[in-house]
């Protein structure tokens, strides 16, 4: 019996030893588990957006001078030299008319100031004959008034025959169209065999250089043409943009459509801007306030209105209060506390506490 009591007390006593141990390490694995860890979250940067969508039109790229070239004279076109769509250099010839009549009026007014010298010459000699002859009282005033008149006469004719000849070298001259400048031929409106008028439109040349964007503004929005920034995409390469800015607007609208002709000069072109391409011209609303665009997971709201976690220097999170302005498809635009170097936390929102130091983890 004493030795089964004995044996009692030694399990208790062993059962007790070990106990505190125990417990003690129990509470060191606790302590363990309790210690914050970095907790990864993903992260992204938000987007710069404009408060009101811009406003587009279809466009068309123009030259800044374009040329509706006529002959100066009437006659028969004979030969066309260009195509549309042909480079030509400046004073090269376009077409030409029938020279025969003009070549005759030229050949009839070098006779008129070949008789009018002739004129001339004998008016001069009596004029010196009749000076000498009243000087010497052989004859008398109204002779030689009549032989001055007769002179003066003569001049006039003969500066009358020396214009005429010009006029006449010149519609000799008109009778080729040449081009005013480099350029490309845009339209030919004359064939061979047709007789044209004065001034009569043959051919359409677009000049090289500067390159601007036509394109028609509704009545609401002529007003405002030059208040907002204009870019420019063409329709054959969609992610190229160009800068553009208003040259000219139409102070009378279209008649038929009602809309107001203006003219975007093209600030930044390249070689893969050219005539006749078509492009759309945005124009973002006047005075559009900057603001971010961040994902709808971002957001998150505690009921004291919306905000999201924001990253900090030291890699901790932080709360910071925005004012949502729209929402879009998958995205929601916010302004104040934000801006594009800023880290946001995109996802699992809900699960996040101030001052909790996290591990980014960018989004791509």
């Amino acid at each position: 019996m004493t030795k089964r009591f004995n044996r009692v007390l030694l399990t208790c006593a062993v059962f007790m030893a070990t106990l505190p141990l125990g417990a003690c390490g129990e509470k060191q694995q606790d302590q363990t588990d309790d210690a914050p860890l970095d907790r990864p979250v993903l992260v992204s940067h938000p987007r710069i957006a404009a408060q009101s969508q811009p406003r587009e039109f279809a466009a068309t790229i123009r030259p800044r001078v374009e040329s509706d070239l006529g002959f100066r004279v009437a006659g028969k076109v004979v030969k066309r030299f260009v195509q549309t769509g042909q480079k030509v250099k400046d004073g090269e010839p376009l077409a030409a008319l029938d020279e025969n009549d003009l070549k005759l009026q030229k050949e009839q007014a070098e006779a008129e100031l070949s008789a009018a010298k002739m004129a001339m010459a004998q008016t001069q000699g009596d004029e010196k004959r009749a000076l000498a002859l009243r000087k010497n009282g052989w004859t008398t005033d109204a002779t030689l008034d009549r032989i001055k008149a007769a002179a003066q006469e003569a001049r006039g004719r003969q500066q009358r025959a020396e214009r005429a000849l010009e006029m006449a070298r010149n519609s000799l001259d008109y009778a080729t169209l040449r081009a005013d400048g480099d350029g490309v031929v845009t339209q030919t409106l004359v064939e061979p065999g047709q007789v044209v008028a004065a001034g009569q439109t043959a051919i359409r040349l677009a000049h090289s250089g500067e390159l601007e964007a036509a394109v028609a503004l509704p009545e609401d929005f002529a007003p405002r043409a030059d208040k907002g920034a204009a870019t420019l995409t063409l329709w054959a390469n969609k992610a190229k943009t160009y800068q553009a800015k208003l040259r000219e607007l139409s102070p009378s609208a279209d008649p038929a459509t009602r809309t107001f002709a203006a003219r975007y000069s093209i600030l930044d072109p390249d070689p893969a801007v050219s005539l006749g391409m078509s492009a759309t011209l945005s124009i973002a609303a006047p005075g559009a306030e900057r603001i971010m665009s961040v994902p709808l997971s971002a957001l998150y709201n505690q009921g004291d209105g919306p905000a999201v976690w924001k990253v900090g220097a030291d890699g901790r999170l932080k709360l910071t209060p925005v004012k949502l302005v729209r929402y879009d498809s998958d995205t929601a635009l916010v302004s104040g506390g934000l801006t594009a170097r800023d880290q946001i936390v995109v996802l699992g929102v809900h699960k996040l506490e101030a001052g909790r130091k996290v591990r980014v983890i960018t989004k791509g």
